[in-house]
């Protein structure tokens, strides 16, 4: 009778240390891993148009929503608009505002390298009284855009980030004998993501 009760006891004992483990273990990881993060960026950008020698300069900000990563990658939604407010170059100006997944990937260092794909609208005013093309004068065209691009954040701190970036971007329905055009943006900013820093 005795040895059944000692049993019993260390089998409680045993689980009861297990269970603590295993609360503990859970515990720990929730609170190493932020499941959703939030972050804003705004950077300057240089945009070769693509249409003859049309060049802007203007400012880029946008928004990400990172989700738990899985593997040593992360998704995020990514938002962003680009309007040439600097400089609106001698040919055309673009602006857009664009959407889409962005996939970082984690290194266990201040480097997070990324690469996206994004889609939206945009529009180009042209400028100097308008582009001439097969007997049409065209001074304003909007498009679907398709965006595919590169970057790189460097961690200055625990919410401040080095943003770099690279965009080649396709645009339609323009004066052209394709009808489409290749603009490349490249941005360079801030970013700061909200809440506690847990990722990367």
């Amino acid at each position: 009778m005795k040895t059944n009760k000692f049993v019993l006891t260390m089998a409680l004992l045993t689980a009861t240390i297990s269970w603590e483990r295993v609360a503990t273990a859970q515990h720990a990881e929730a609170t190493a891993v932020q499941k959703i993060q939030l972050s804003a960026f705004a950077g300057g950008s240089a945009d070769k148009t693509g249409i003859g020698v049309g060049k802007n300069l203007g400012i880029t900000v946008g928004a990400d929503v990172a989700f738990a990563p899985y593997r040593g990658m992360r998704p995020t939604f990514e938002v962003r608009g680009t309007t040439p407010s600097i400089a609106k170059g001698l040919v055309v100006a673009q602006k857009d505002i664009l959407g889409g997944l962005r996939m970082d990937f984690l290194l266990g260092h201040p480097l997070l390298p990324y690469g996206d794909f994004l889609f939206g609208r945009g529009q180009m005013n042209y400028q100097g009284g308008g582009v001439s093309y097969n007997g049409f004068n065209y001074l304003v065209s909007t498009s679907y855009v398709y965006s595919s691009g590169a970057g790189v954040e460097y961690n200055l701190g625990d919410h401040l980030v080095l943003r770099v970036d690279a965009q080649v971007q396709r645009w339609s329905n323009v004066p052209t004998s394709s009808g489409t055009v290749e603009s490349i943006v490249g941005t360079v900013g801030f970013g700061y993501r909200f809440g506690r820093r847990s990722i990367p």
